[in-house]
């Protein structure tokens, strides 16, 4: 067994047949968990991370139904713990590939390979890059896709925080914790954020927000970001303005590149299923922020996972 952080992983499963293996161990695989062997099925559970997936990097969660507010890792830790309680196991590593053989899969990690007669794919996604001059080199000294990871290392400085949507602003308020100022970046001239939290943004004295703006690149000074620079969405002349911190959350990317060759994409990387989670292939489903569909949260993602635990278990037990 393998300690990551405080959860034991097992990873002996390589010698059994499966009835379901989830890819992912996040709110959608979680349910699924829950759900399928709650129905009896022998469930094998991967991912290459804390269960949770991105519970863990939430502050607080303000829209979980019965709960008026919960921190993220509080909420990943109770749904990981209730997810094994009917005797599903988890083990710990990075899948690189599926491969369908008809009645069975095959799921392939770094490792090791695992066999089922069904897989969930619950991968989640993954922050978009800016795409400007100077981040990759100062990721991690100073650019962050983690507000409640780093956060705390910016106490008494000025951040920027780009993008205008649910995500961006959520962080932006959680940064004037330890921030003496955020800087909110928007390359719109309104934002895409929920109202009740564009409430809150504009309600809150330590966030400025500067509209029709847009990164350009950024700018170092000892190896660390000193400043960003940004263009005006309208004329095009670009400013500078003084920043100790950059947390861009501009978008999110599926992470399905280990399952393209199986056809089950769209144009953007997300698995395209019916409304029972299924996918073109028979046995593999997708469930989570992972699928294309209109509304990605943590309710939604539960849902569909019930819904696969649901659907695999009346199959194998009719």
């Amino acid at each position: 067994m393998i300690l990551i952080g405080m959860v034991y992983y097992k990873q002996d499963r390589g010698d059994k047949m499966n009835d379901l293996i989830i890819i992912g161990a996040g709110p959608a695989g979680l349910s699924a968990c829950l759900y399928a062997s709650r129905a009896g099925l022998n469930v094998l559970m991967l991912d290459s991370g804390a269960p949770g997936g991105k519970l863990n990097v939430s502050a607080e969660i303000e829209n979980w139904p019965g709960q008026k507010k919960k921190t993220g890792p509080e909420l990943a830790y109770e749904m990981y713990e209730h997810a094994l309680s009917f005797g599903g196991e988890q083990a710990y590593g990075e899948v690189t590939k599926v491969i369908d053989y008809g009645d069975y899969k095959e799921v392939i990690t770094t490792d090791q390979s695992y066999e089922a007669k069904n897989v969930l794919i619950a991968t989640g996604t993954k922050e978009r890059k800016m795409g400007i001059p100077m981040e990759e080199e100062l990721t991690g000294h100073g650019v962050s896709y983690c507000a409640v990871c780093d956060g705390p290392f910016f106490k008494g400085d000025e951040v920027a925080v780009v993008g205008g949507g649910n995500s961006a602003l959520e962080e932006a308020i959680y940064l004037t914790k330890f921030a003496k100022k955020v800087h909110l970046i928007v390359r719109r001239d309104v934002f895409r954020a929920d109202k009740i939290i564009q409430d809150h943004v504009q309600a809150n004295d330590k966030i400025e927000i500067h509209f029709l703006k847009k990164p350009h690149h950024l700018i170092a000074k000892d190896n660390k970001v000193a400043a960003i620079a940004l263009e005006d969405s309208k004329t095009g002349e670009v400013s500078e303005l003084a920043v100790k911190g950059v947390f861009p959350f501009v978008g999110l990317d599926p992470i399905t590149d280990f399952v393209k060759d199986l056809g089950i994409t769209d144009e953007r990387g997300y698995i395209i299923t019916n409304e029972l989670m299924e996918t073109s292939v028979k046995g593999i489903y997708a469930a989570g922020d992972v699928r294309q569909k209109v509304l990605r949260q943590v309710v939604t993602a539960t849902n569909d996972g019930a819904i696969v635990g649901q659907q695999v278990g009346q199959g194998l037990n009719n």
